[in-house]
């Protein structure tokens, strides 16, 4: 019988990151251009994927063409970002599609939303700027039936005539864990740890420090452990916890989805989703399933979005 998936007891460790602090010198006197210069820096501090930070600074170039690079940050109003939307859509003379627009909007309220959290500004502007995000369309994840029918499939290759208890340990740690394929694949036997057989823990550990936020410790079920014994009995891995590639991987779930029947394929993607979502249905707190995931609050916005949608009943 496949083990249940005991959601309501997984757990994540993660402490919140600490408060941010304004950068030196800044305050609701300084110039946007130096306020945006300082923005910059706090983006690299915090990771931020490089894609996002040139997004972020090519629409605050665009505000600066709007309001003045020289005018004081604490002198920007709703009113005047209101303004600068409206500029976007009617009178800049350049197409500004929905989703760039949303975009845009994002920007300002992570942008003056920091000065804010800072406390360089004493409120944040951009809080009540209307705020509609193009959705992209649901992703797919698996409905409750069909996870037992996976997991049926995998405890049966575990115990066949030729155990593999790969397929299992991959899906279960997915499904617990909700965790990225390449974070999987960076899996190392040091990130475990067992000294507490009561609260088994895998640790995500990244190796650039721009990444570190976003490391985690994410518990495992009671009885995953011995999954693992088996599996190392079986492959005996070294180091990483996977010795083959993530495409070995894919083919693996690949396997498992024609076994079970389910008329599609089954993903890395897939399964982060399908935890996320049994998790929300659990009644994890929002932070906590965040955190879990290890994405940041903004991206947080669309993804929490799509998982309370896939979590609500279907129509």
């Amino acid at each position: 019988m496949a083990e249940q998936l005991l959601l309501s007891d997984m757990d994540v460790l993660t402490e919140e990151s600490p408060r941010a602090v304004a950068p030196p010198g800044l305050n609701a006197y300084s110039s946007l251009r130096a306020a945006i210069g300082a923005f910059e820096v706090y983006m690299q501090q915090q990771g931020f994927a490089e894609n996002t930070i040139k997004a972020f600074l090519s629409d605050l170039n665009i505000l600066t063409q709007f309001i003045g690079v020289g005018t004081a940050i604490g002198a920007i109003s709703t009113h005047d970002l209101n303004r600068f939307t409206d500029w976007l859509v009617r009178e800049r003379g350049v197409p500004c599609n929905p989703k760039s627009l949303a975009r845009r909007v994002t920007t300002l309220k992570v942008f003056f939303g920091w000065l804010a959290e800072t406390e360089v500004l004493p409120y944040d502007p951009a809080a009540p700027v209307v705020h509609k995000p193009v959705m992209t369309p649901l992703p797919q994840i698996l409905s409750d039936a069909e996870v037992e029918r996976v997991l049926g499939v995998t405890q049966g290759l575990r115990s066949g005539e030729k155990p593999d208890a790969r397929p299992h340990l991959l899906v279960t740690l997915l499904l617990h864990t909700g965790i990225k394929k390449s974070e999987c694949m960076n899996i190392v036997m040091n990130h475990f740890d067992f000294s507490d057989p009561t609260q088994p823990v895998l640790w995500i550990r990244y190796a650039n420090p721009r990444r570190l936020h976003k490391e985690r410790k994410l518990r495992l079920p009671v009885w995953w452990p011995a999954v693992l014994a088996e599996y190392r009995a079986q492959y005996q891995p070294q180091e990483p916890l996977f010795s083959c590639t993530a495409r070995n991987l894919e083919y693996v779930l690949a396997d498992v989805a024609e076994r079970a029947d389910l008329g599609h394929t089954l993903s890395f993607e897939m399964l982060r989703w399908t935890c996320a979502v049994r998790d929300y249905r659990a009644g994890m707190p929002a932070d906590k399933l965040r955190q879990k995931l290890g994405i940041s609050k903004i991206t947080w916005r669309e993804v929490g979005t799509k998982i309370a949608r896939l979590a609500g009943p279907a129509l």
